[in-house]
């Protein structure tokens, strides 16, 4: 099997300031996948290197650099599955974890698929996975959004909480309820999703999807996307392909995303045109907004988004890395 691996660092409305930033984040996550399967490593192991690398890089909202809840405070989500065996681990809501992806590949290797809380974290104590404190998580980029955040919403009636998100323009997050900015009269918001991804094909036919994320700022307390979700954030099976998604994860569960994509994959559609039809089927069914990259069986990789913008970066054996925002 030629060797494949695309990963992405978000689809949202990233702004020019933060491109080259995502770009660069991208590639060096990629490099690192690339160099484990070129190495002999399973999909399994180049999706978490991939995906730990940008959770050590605050420019993505996953691990170090994630953004902040109602409290203040950094909960992640993320999951991993392996093709071959269908099997996968994921933790939900965890906090002082540093790579919640590598946690989630011990979960995928313990008896259970899905750990949240402070139960995921007590497991990651006794398999040797490094906690931190929170405030280790916080970088002073995503403390002076939460406070522009929490501002924001002071202006706001308690039931516009229960109103769709919406983004205020030059954060990164959401402000909970309502269609404008209360200090930007008559600005359309969007709702970005900083999500990163990997998927991975390996010599042996194997593929793999990882995924993880900090979720959306000022998000509820205990809230939980798609991301940790399998068949909404990511799915993997070696008769059809594998996908990671990104975007809107209250939208993205509506439809399963990424077992949508690959069911595509699984009905002849190429890679690029399973991409397109599950975007496209997010759109209609649901009006939400996101993006998916897909690797199918055969090593051919797509991608699809309707945000402004996705980071990705991909390379096929035998050709050469091609990233984008």
């Amino acid at each position: 099997m030629p060797l494949a691996l695309i990963v992405h660092g978000g689809a949202w409305d990233i702004p020019d300031d933060e491109v080259a930033p995502h770009l660069a984040g991208c590639r060096r996550a990629l490099a690192a996948g690339w160099e484990a399967l070129t190495n002999g490593r399973s999909a399994l192991d180049a999706v978490e290197i991939a995906v730990r690398i940008m959770e050590d890089d605050p420019t993505f909202d996953a691990g170090v650099g994630s953004v902040l809840n109602r409290d203040g405070l950094v909960e992640l989500d993320a999951a991993i599955m392996d093709g071959a065996t269908l099997r996968s681990g994921a933790v939900a809501a965890v906090r002082g974890i540093r790579n919640p992806i590598s946690l989630a590949r011990r979960v995928l290797e313990s008896e259970a698929a899905l750990l949240v809380g402070r139960g995921a974290e007590r497991f990651a104590d006794t398999v040797g996975i490094e906690r931190c404190a929170d405030e280790d998580m916080i970088v002073p980029r995503e403390r002076a959004r939460w406070e522009e955040l929490r501002r924001l919403a002071a202006y706001r009636t308690p039931d516009a909480f229960q109103r769709p998100p919406g983004e205020v323009a030059g954060l990164r997050g959401i402000v909970a309820g309502g269609d404008h900015a209360p200090d930007h009269p008559g600005l359309r918001i969007q709702h970005p999703g900083d999500t990163v991804g990997a998927v991975a094909l390996d010599h042996y036919g194997n593929l793999a999807a990882a995924v993880s994320t900090g979720g959306t700022p000022f998000k509820l307390p205990g809230r939980v996307g798609d991301t940790p979700l399998i068949g909404a954030g990511l799915y993997a099976d070696v008769q059809t392909g594998g996908c990671a998604s990104t975007g809107w994860g209250e939208s993205i569960i509506k439809v399963l995303l990424a077992k949508t994509a690959t069911d595509f994959l699984g009905a002849g559609y190429a890679p690029v045109e399973a991409a397109h039809a599950a975007i496209e089927r997010l759109k209609q069914r649901v009006n939400g907004l996101g993006g998916v990259i897909l690797i199918d069986a055969r090593g051919r990789v797509g991608y699809a988004f309707n945000t402004p913008r996705m980071a990705y970066a991909y390379r096929v054996e035998g050709g050469e890395e091609v990233a984008g925002v």
